[in-house]
């Protein structure tokens, strides 16, 4: 089992549709059960899955009141694919957090939920506090997605402190180029200047998902969008078992 984190700490770099992609790739590519959780109030993940809000808010209840997550979790169209869906209630999670003090308890509940699923992905809110801190603690592997700017590196930097931060030992860290445009001088510049991260383009399939309410995969398997995700999730599976 690996709990695989989709964590940058500034929303608008295509965190939930990697997310959501990579969720496909684990269920359809490597035939893994696997789970997507939604860990951001927003609730992204599962509109990307075609799964509306049911109306409740009982997201935060798993934290706070160790009710079992079981029960929330919610069979996708896609085979092999559940969703752990979020909802308002988690706005209060990193006061809830703080306040019941136990500093693994997503940890514990990703341990508790391998039992079922091979691979669980974390689609996770764009913030430095507790939650952040409870992801890296319960992360096999933290996916950072990065806007191709001069910035990057340093964007990277900030994400890379914050974990070292909380953890003496902490998850290997996979950046990811988002969103790049090979006709922009300064998206260029910062693929060459870190050849050894993974591209996702900025294509219209992927503007397509939110669009469809599906992954890339799904309506567009053969685009360069799908075959980006492909070789991020092999990147991933190749960290996981222990390759660079």
């Amino acid at each position: 089992m690996a709990v695989i984190a989709v964590y940058s700490v500034k929303g608008g770099v295509g965190k939930t549709t990697i997310a959501a992609n990579l969720a496909w790739c684990s269920a359809a590519i490597s035939c893994r059960k696997t789970l997507l959780w939604d860990l951001d109030a927003a609730g992204g993940a599962g509109f990307l899955l075609g799964l509306d809000p049911d109306g409740k808010h009982d997201a935060g209840s798993v934290f706070a009141k160790d009710a079992a997550p079981d029960k929330l979790i919610r069979k996708t169209g896609i085979p092999r694919l559940d969703l752990l869906p979020a909802d308002e209630s988690l706005r209060e999670l990193d006061s809830v957090l703080a306040r019941i003090g136990k500093r693994k308890r997503l940890a514990k509940l990703g341990e508790d939920l391998s039992r079922r699923y091979d691979r669980i992905i974390l689609d996770c809110p764009p913030v430095l506090n507790e939650i952040s801190a409870q992801v890296v603690r319960a992360a096999t592997l933290v996916i950072v997605p990065l806007p191709p700017s001069p910035l990057s590196r340093r964007a990277f930097e900030l994400v890379t402190r914050e974990i070292r931060r909380h953890a003496k030992v902490h998850p290997p860290i996979l950046p990811v180029i988002s969103m790049f445009d090979g006709r922009r001088t300064l998206h260029r510049q910062a693929r060459e200047e870190n050849p050894s991260w993974p591209v996702i383009p900025l294509a219209s399939a992927v503007e397509q998902c939110a669009v469809r309410r599906q992954p890339v995969g799904e309506f567009a398997p053969t685009s360069a969008a799908a075959r980006g995700f492909a070789h991020l999730w092999t990147a991933i599976e190749r960290k996981l078992a222990g390759g660079k």
